[in-house]
């Protein structure tokens, strides 16, 4: 087998299911498996699988045991040559994992594959904006810092945190690649020992991604597949946040370097700055949507105020920005892949994006990537 889909669930039923149908279509001409790892839900998750998904592997946890345990459950019990960690708050192209395995089992320009590690690709959000952890550099306590302080920002000498030595549409090198979608060799994770599951929140990535490099192999950004990741199930950028931030990073330097007290300084100094500007710089505005505009290859009777329904082609539609548009996608008429694409191609402040999953009968998305994701159940 080539390939093992490993996605960690907990409580995301609707996110979960437009994952799946998206994974489900992406390795349609490859010899894969899905392994969904329910951390005991509250919701219909796991009913959901099983309705909808019969023959995919669904293991339902009694417990929460986490972001590492739960993936070290599912890729014990994975079969394929290669694993994918993946977010189910996420939605892969239907050439996503086919131009992934191309490109680990063909020679690389950079890196050969005996040395590759992890391979990553470009997120970008739920507005089709790039999401800049897809690529990032070791946290040292100088790296953070200039994160912490938004240095990054005002010039690429700070710009480490976030590998910015590449840009959002150049593959290369990298030292640290994000847990949302993470592909490596099986036989690698097992090496490394999986993700550590004495891990805090939020340095899990980071952990295994240093772990392959400390095995001698080169991770690696490939930016020419584009995968959505909503993070419709992200924590608030506020003091918590900070928190976990602050602990996730010290048991990161405890475990592979000395206890940093500089990081702690810096991490003091921002945590306190973070409280002074949080309430301005992390509100979200949410905005009066002027008009719905639904592509689709039928007439959808979808609930919405001030609806237009565009037949077949993206191209129809006029990019007139003036007001609130909200564009809504009929899966049923339109791949994954060009959906992603007109996203990736039209972002915009005025414009936001749905999909509708016509098996559910919902829409699903998220308007803001440090926001939650938004899920609307339209009546039958």
């Amino acid at each position: 087998m080539q390939l093992s889909v490993i996605i960690l669930n907990y409580n995301v039923r609707f996110f979960l299911e437009q994952c799946v149908l998206s994974v489900q279509k992406a390795l349609e001409n490859i010899d894969g498996e899905i392994i969904v790892i329910d951390n005991n839900s509250s919701d219909d998750s796991c009913e959901m699988i099983k309705t909808l998904f019969p023959t995919i592997k669904l293991i339902e946890n009694k417990e929460n045991v986490g972001f590492p345990k739960g993936n070290n459950i599912g890729v014990a019990q994975a079969k394929g040559e290669y694993i994918c960690i993946l977010n189910p708050d996420t939605v892969v192209a239907e050439n996503t994992f086919s131009k992934i395995l191309d490109f680990v089992t063909l020679s690389a320009v950079e890196v050969r594959n005996s040395q590759l590690g992890i391979l990553g690709c470009k997120l970008i959000d739920g507005t089709g904006n790039f999401l800049p952890e897809s690529k990032r550099g070791v946290p040292t306590p100088w790296v953070a810092f200039t994160k912490i302080f938004g240095l990054y920002k005002v010039s690429n000498l700070f710009g480490k945190y976030y590998a910015q030595h590449l840009t959002e549409n150049q593959s290369g090198k990298v030292d640290i690649l994000v847990g949302a979608f993470m592909v490596m060799k099986r036989e690698l994770y097992n090496e490394i020992g999986g993700f550590d599951e004495n891990c805090f929140m939020y340095s899990d990535d980071i952990d295994l991604s240093y772990m392959a490099l400390q095995k001698g192999k080169s991770n690696y950004y490939f930016h020419e597949t584009n995968v959505i990741h909503y993070k419709g199930e992200s924590t608030i950028r506020d003091e918590k946040y900070m928190k976990r931030f602050q602990e996730a990073m010290q048991f990161f330097y405890k475990k592979h370097f000395k206890k940093s007290v500089l990081f702690d300084f810096f991490m003091k100094i921002g945590a306190f700055v973070f409280s002074l500007v949080k309430k301005n710089q992390f509100k979200i505005v949410t905005k009066e949507i002027d008009e719905y505009i639904i592509f689709s290859k039928e007439e959808l009777q979808l609930n919405l105020k001030n609806k237009t329904t565009i037949l077949n082609e993206f191209s129809k539609f006029e990019n007139n920005l003036n007001s609130n548009i909200e564009i809504i996608f009929d899966t049923k008429s339109f791949s994954f892949k060009e959906i992603i694409a007109f996203m990736n191609s039209n972002k915009s402040k005025n414009l936001t994006f749905k999909n509708y999953i016509p098996n559910s009968n919902y829409l699903i998305g998220s308007n803001n990537s440090i926001d939650r994701g938004e899920i609307i159940q339209l009546k039958n």
